[in-house]
């Protein structure tokens, strides 16, 4: 989906709106597995998939750690640690200016990504109340101010500091209580039917997926530069 389009895809009746973060906003309803993939491959790698996908669940829960994240950890600063982590999982393991080179990718694809849906929160900003519920890892704020988004969003509401994550409607509970709306005039905007949609649709808001590559990534859904 073009952000651009999105504006337009808002029902009428529609008095406020919560957005998921990674996957939605950064990568066009891509998992984030897919871009690091890519990521690898542009760096002259080519992991067999099974072995990537350990090391990108390895990754996640490294980070997943107490202390592992700073909240003043950027993204790039948020990917250099990532991709340590995987790549200390790969054989051969690659050296340190192609861990450097994979993250910058990465990061430059979400500073690319999240430029192209600025206009759009601009737009929706205007006119509606916006909030951000993400599963993330207790920086989301300094990723969002990194990246010139912060200013779109009444409230950030970040699973690593709630402490409850999707698919828990609980999370998205706190979204609807912060734009102190009724749930059936608020609009959700999620990248996985799972996490965003279902658990959203079941505390009677309206629901906008945004479709794109879903986890696992496979060698037929890879793009090869």
């Amino acid at each position: 989906m073009d952000y651009i389009d999105m504006p337009m895809l808002v029902p009428d009746d529609v008095s406020g709106i919560i957005f998921d973060y990674g996957g939605t906003l950064d990568s066009h309803g891509d998992h984030w597995s897919h871009i690091i993939l890519e990521a690898y491959i542009a760096a002259g790698l080519e992991p067999e998939i099974e072995d990537f996908v350990r090391a990108y669940i390895y990754g996640e829960r490294q980070l997943a750690q107490p202390g592992a994240v700073d909240p003043s950890d950027t993204f790039l600063d948020l990917m250099r640690k990532k991709i340590e982590a995987e790549c200390s999982q790969l054989d051969p393991q690659p050296d340190a200016a192609t861990r450097e080179a994979i993250a910058r990718h990465c990061y430059e694809s979400a500073r690319s990504c999240t430029a192209e849906a600025r206009p759009m929160l601009e737009d929706l900003a205007q006119d509606y109340p916006l909030v951000l519920v993400s599963n993330f890892y207790g920086n989301l704020e300094a990723v969002i101010t990194d990246f010139g988004l912060a200013e779109y969003f009444k409230a950030v509401i970040e699973s690593a500091r709630v402490g409850v994550c999707k698919p828990d409607p609980a999370i998205l509970r706190l979204g609807v209580e912060a734009l102190g709306l009724p749930p059936e005039e608020i609009l959700v905007i999620g990248d996985s039917m799972d996490k965003d949609i279902l658990p959203a649709a079941s505390l009677g808001c309206r629901t906008l997926l945004i479709d794109g590559r879903p986890w696992p990534p496979t060698s037929e859904s890879v793009v090869r530069e």
